[in-house]
């Protein structure tokens, strides 16, 4: 059972699993669109959406609870330009939203093993 447990595996010890999806949020956000495997894009589809999630509430904050969200974001992230990123280009576009950021479209097995394939996508307005 699987009672109390948080998050994915994927196959990976913790460092592993933490470069994995720091990388794949960093790609998402940079292209807007991946293609990855159904288990990477449920394990980053949340997380991604709470970091859209962040930003865009931070723009009515005040000064300090601006610079909190952008310093929780790159710590999350560990990359500056991606952080500038989300909040200057694509937070601002979500600012009506208030939720559901992202698409999970499925594309069928891949050739070589047979994994599930999907395509996480932000979603257009």
């Amino acid at each position: 059972m699987r009672h109390n447990v948080y998050g994915y595996r994927l196959g990976r010890t913790k460092g592993a699993r933490n470069a994995l999806r720091r990388n794949l949020i960093k790609q998402f956000l940079t292209h807007e669109r991946i293609q990855t495997t159904r288990a990477k894009a449920a394990a980053i589809r949340g997380e991604a959406e709470r970091l859209i999630t962040l930003a865009r509430n931070s723009a009515s904050g005040t000064d300090a609870q601006k610079l909190n969200s952008r310093r929780q974001v790159s710590a999350r992230l560990g990359d500056d330009r991606m952080t500038k990123r989300l909040f200057e280009e694509i937070a601002p576009r979500f600012a009506t939203r208030s939720g559901g950021y992202t698409r999970v479209l499925k594309l069928g097995p891949r050739l070589g093993d047979s994994a599930e394939m999907v395509m996480l996508e932000l979603v257009e307005e």
